[in-house]
């Protein structure tokens, strides 16, 4: 298993073909969400991955400030379906968190959580701030870390 992180320009061919697939795979066919993936913020994000065998079996993007929101934000957070409950997400959310604060010197981070998810962001130290709304016809609400 192995960990890496990467600006948008620095993924190889077969690394963002992978990361696209999974998302794909989970996103789209799993949850059945039809939604534009490729939004244009990967060419300015870190792009964070576990990969294992040459395949990316866990993913997250860190997207700088001003990008998606007026803070940092983590998106695409997504585990391999015959990957979970192994501890790969709260693995690179962890990490993600690190980054942010040690490399970028930030420490409030916004994101859309998927509600069902909402339990997890909770025990990372990310609060509900906002009430239940509709991302790509799946109920979100926003959610803030800051550091204590």
């Amino acid at each position: 298993m192995n960990l890496k992180m990467k600006k948008f320009s620095d993924l190889t061919v077969e690394e963002l073909y992978g990361i696209l697939k999974l998302r794909n795979e989970v996103f789209v066919v799993e949850q059945e969400c039809i939604y534009q993936d490729c939004d244009n913020k990967d060419k300015n994000a870190y792009h964070l991955f576990v990969e294992e065998n040459s395949e990316i079996i866990a993913y997250l993007r860190i997207l700088e400030k001003g990008i998606s929101y007026d803070e940092i934000s983590i998106g695409r957070v997504v585990v391999a379906k015959e990957q979970r409950k192994k501890g790969l997400a709260r693995k690179i959310m962890m990490k993600a968190i690190d980054f942010i604060q040690e490399e970028l010197n930030e420490y409030e981070i916004r994101i859309s959580a998927q509600e069902y998810l909402i339990d997890f962001y909770k025990s990372l130290g990310f609060e509900e701030v906002s009430e239940v709304y509709l991302e790509d016809s799946l109920p979100h609400k926003e959610m803030l870390y800051r550091k204590a």
